[in-house]
């Protein structure tokens, strides 16, 4: 099979095609697009050409630069063209058949050395690959829009992919400038398997009406430093693209809970409220602007603050609390029982506040929990029980945002919105490499690249402490009896061990 590649060409000079086209005519590849719909290779090159003087224009790359490339790009008005090429990377309709017959007409052009990729984001490489003569020759080159930016892609093996194209696809990614990363053939592959996580439990949360899509999307980007909140996400990618996928990961799993998808997804779809390209998804858009998540923040106007007992899980924890509190100005009581008039400030983890009353043994009427996963520099996260009063409420909502940080308050639910996504992604990252998917760095990285998280899963979870992050997942699963919580068994051994999660085992035999 072909090592290294130096003329390549593009089926399908979408968005997408032409993101792939930019980077390999960058990188000093010979280009060659094609595409079925009369004048889109035209219009793809004048695309490409345009891109290239605005980035002559900001300094990016010489005019000389912009000349060479533009040189080396050919358009194509029929596949027959393509036979001398050494890589055809599809980037069609995501449609199985069309990509099949895609493939079959190109075996009887290109050459027997020929790698044919396919840009596939949710089709099985194997499916796609299962109809040619040769589906040894094939694989999965998945880039993530916009190609330029998003510097990560995925090279995926189907069953009967000879592992020598998945090299040569590798060393073509560093060439271009983007980080491959290896997965096997599985639904998501590594990015969108990874992703479910997030989005899935953000919908099942929103179900439950534990919060609205404004407060998860802020305590999620504030307090864990997401880029974006899934609802925000949601918007930006748009309904009638995410939502298929979500089924179609679903089915490939044969209906496993943890990738369900929302009715609620499907309603807002058929009223084509897709999100930010039609004005309205789960927000509305006034010309193109998100609501600005300070001015839906009513903070409570108190003037006697009741003083505070904290009650923690560890020492840590309970250190913490102070800390704050002792900042934010409160009386703390120290005693082992609260006071009557006292404020119970209560740090569960994986339980609702009403357990926690029961654990800690507090009137429910006064106590309040607060979520010590985020960072409560950046934002704070309360749940007050069924029974808790208003005043007590106030009471705590004023106290802790007394800085100016900013404060959520949510449903009484099982775990906080951040222990529910966190322990979520975390477990699902655990899973991934249990199943020897990818590698513990390629699944880091290109999480992190690709859907634009701070920090990989497995990193993050070192972060937050693994152990932590199980106690969670446990009581939560104890307290549901929900399969989508159960740990699994990758992150259970590490952390019973204490083991970080982002060392690698050590090869066996």
């Amino acid at each position: 099979m072909t090592q290294t590649i130096q003329t390549m060409a593009i089926v399908g000079t979408g968005v997408m095609g032409v993101g792939i086209a930019q980077i390999a005519l960058q990188a000093g590849l010979r280009v060659s697009l094609f595409d079925a719909r009369e004048g889109a290779g035209d219009t793809a090159r004048l695309k490409l050409s345009e891109t290239f003087d605005k980035l002559v224009a900001k300094g990016k790359i010489s005019t000389a630069d912009a000349s060479d490339a533009m040189s080396r790009v050919h358009v194509e008005t029929s596949l027959q063209a393509l036979a001398d090429c050494e890589l055809v990377v599809e980037a069609i309709i995501e449609k199985l058949e069309a990509k099949q017959s895609l493939l079959c007409d190109l075996e009887n052009i290109v050459s027997a050395t020929c790698v044919l990729a396919t840009n596939t984001s949710s089709l099985s490489v194997t499916s796609i690959a299962c109809v040619c003569r040769h589906p040894e020759r094939v694989a999965g080159f998945h880039f993530f829009n916009p190609v330029p930016l998003m510097k990560v892609v995925e090279v995926i093996d189907g069953l009967a992919t000879d592992s020598t194209v998945g090299d040569a696809l590798q060393a073509l990614a560093t060439r271009l400038g983007h980080r491959g990363i290896r997965a096997k053939d599985t639904p998501g592959f590594i990015i969108n398997h990874a992703g479910r996580a997030y989005s899935t439990e953000a919908l099942q949360m929103l179900k439950e009406g534990i919060a609205t899509p404004l407060d998860i999307d802020r305590i999620l980007r504030e307090g864990m430093g997401f880029r974006m909140g899934p609802f925000e996400l949601f918007d930006l990618t748009a309904l009638d693209v995410s939502h298929p996928v979500i089924e179609s990961i679903y089915s490939q799993f044969y209906q496993d809970p943890r990738y369900r998808p929302s009715s609620h997804t499907q309603r807002m779809l058929e009223a084509g409220f897709v999100g930010r390209k039609v004005g309205r998804g789960f927000y509305s858009y006034q010309n193109g602007q998100t609501p600005d998540p300070a001015s839906a923040q009513n903070v409570p106007d108190v003037q006697l603050m009741p003083p505070v007992w904290i009650g923690a899980e560890t020492d840590a924890d309970r250190a913490s609390l102070i800390t704050l509190l002792d900042r934010l100005g409160a009386q703390i009581e120290t005693g082992d029982r609260p006071s009557a008039n006292a404020l119970c400030l209560l740090a569960p983890y994986g339980v609702d506040a009403a357990q926690a009353s029961l654990d800690f043994d507090t009137d429910p009427c006064r106590t309040l929990c607060i979520d010590l996963l985020p960072d409560l520099a950046r934002h704070r996260t309360l749940m007050p029980t069924t029974a808790t009063s208003p005043a007590m409420l106030a009471a705590g909502h004023a106290l802790l945002a007394r800085d100016g940080v900013g404060v959520t308050v949510i449903q009484d639910s099982v775990g906080f919105v951040a222990q529910r996504v966190m322990a979520m992604v975390i477990n699902l990252a655990g899973e991934i490499v249990q199943q020897k998917i990818t590698s513990i760095d390629d699944l880091d990285e290109g999480v992190r690249r690709g859907l634009g998280y701070p920090l990989g899963p497995l990193a993050w979870g070192d972060e937050l402490g693994a152990r932590r992050i199980l106690h969670i997942l446990k009581r939560m699963a104890d307290l549901t009896a929900d399969p989508r919580y159960r740990p699994g068994l990758w992150l259970r051994r590490r952390a019973d061990l204490g083991l970080s999660l982002r060392v690698a085992e050590p090869a066996v035999g």
